[in-house]
């Protein structure tokens, strides 16, 4: 009985039951069929040669469509989860592990990247990630990075703030995928190269977005900065733990420019980040005699790491082994949970992970 449609043994042809067994026909139209597709190859190697050629750019130009379905099919925040347990290994009562993928796709990052307490600690996870721990992530989580990614790059196009920080975020991301795609024959990374391919364009059309950033002065006509007296504008930058911004300040005024160069102010800046070995090996002085602060403090962040700080990090309950941000309410049973709980830097949320 001759039956058409999609057939594990051949897709898409007419096959017809005979004595001998089930015969492949090519289509009702010519009604022959296939007896031996040996031979049938073998008529021509000039033709066999077209076909193979025919064949391969027909896969290659389904498998670039895909991929291109691929890179527009965003993926929703399925798990959007105040709080997950953090679990090393199996038990009894739970089976697997949690891995650094899996809790970054379950907690809430899309949704912290909003709040201004969170964002620079989210920034500075994202920045770890993309230049030692991009390739542990699993497929679903490497694009939830990159959807994450770009809304905190709309973000930062919309409100015009931490473009410098972007912008050694997608510098870091960019510099280390060039350094995977090279070897992207020992499977490194999770899918299709030409998904890589755009997403590395993506990040250039991101950079160039940022560069084109026209910063517009605000309409309010009231009380500046300048107006304000010089204790309170020296309380305010003492208040910046970056000293390029520091830098950048100085540059919008010359009576800025006076305050920015302060002794004093270089000097809380340097003891803020470093420790006074550190400072003790890196003494820098002026032709006055005296310590340079300023030279001292941008030669301490090429040789030591700064002091991070946050307005909101993940915090991990040590009784109940559960991760959740500062302040968020999580089913702990001690008797304390508020004792229990220690805040996480990036790198230590990194390192939680490492078994």
């Amino acid at each position: 009985m001759p039956f058409l449609g999609q057939d594990w043994r051949s897709p898409g042809q007419s096959w017809v039951k005979t004595a001998d067994g089930w015969t492949r026909f090519l289509d009702e139209k010519n009604g022959g069929y296939v007896g031996d597709i040996s031979s049938f190859c073998k008529k021509d190697d000039h033709n066999k040669e077209n076909l193979f050629n025919s064949l391969n750019y027909d896969v290659a130009a389904k498998k670039r469509k895909k991929d291109l379905m691929n890179n527009k099919a965003k993926i929703q925040y399925f798990h959007q989860e105040k709080w997950i347990y953090v679990h090393k290994g199996s038990t009894k009562e739970r089976h697997g592990y949690c891995t650094l993928g899996e809790a970054f796709n379950r907690l809430d990052f899309s949704s912290a990247i909003l709040d201004s307490r969170r964002f620079n600690y989210v920034v500075r996870l994202l920045e770890l990630i993309a230049k030692s721990q991009l390739t542990s992530l699993s497929g679903i989580a490497q694009k939830n990075y990159m959807n994450i990614l770009e809304k905190v790059v709309q973000k930062v196009l919309e409100d015009q703030q931490n473009i410098r920080l972007i912008r050694e975020l997608l510098q870091t991301l960019y510099t280390s995928l060039c350094t995977l795609v090279q070897r992207v024959g020992k499977s490194v990374l999770v899918g299709n190269i030409n998904m890589w391919v755009h997403r590395m364009e993506s990040i250039l059309h991101w950079q160039q977005q940022l560069n084109n950033i026209q910063i517009t002065r605000p309409a309010f006509k009231g009380t500046t900065f300048t107006d304000l007296p010089l204790c309170l504008q020296l309380n305010i930058m003492q208040r910046l733990s970056d000293g390029r911004d520091l830098v950048s300040l100085g540059q919008v005024a010359p009576d800025l420019q006076v305050l920015s160069e302060d002794r004093l102010l270089w000097k809380k800046l340097c003891q803020y980040h470093f420790t006074d070995r550190q400072i003790r090996k890196r003494l820098i002085l002026s032709d006055k005699g005296q310590l340079d602060w300023k030279k001292m403090y941008f030669k301490l962040i090429r040789c030591y790491p700064r002091k991070e700080q946050y307005g909101d990090t993940l915090q991990l309950c040590r009784h109940c082994h559960i991760l959740s941000w500062k302040g968020t309410d999580h089913p702990c049973t001690a008797n304390n949970p508020e004792t229990c709980s220690t805040s996480l830097s990036p790198q230590d949320f990194i390192n939680l992970f490492r078994f």
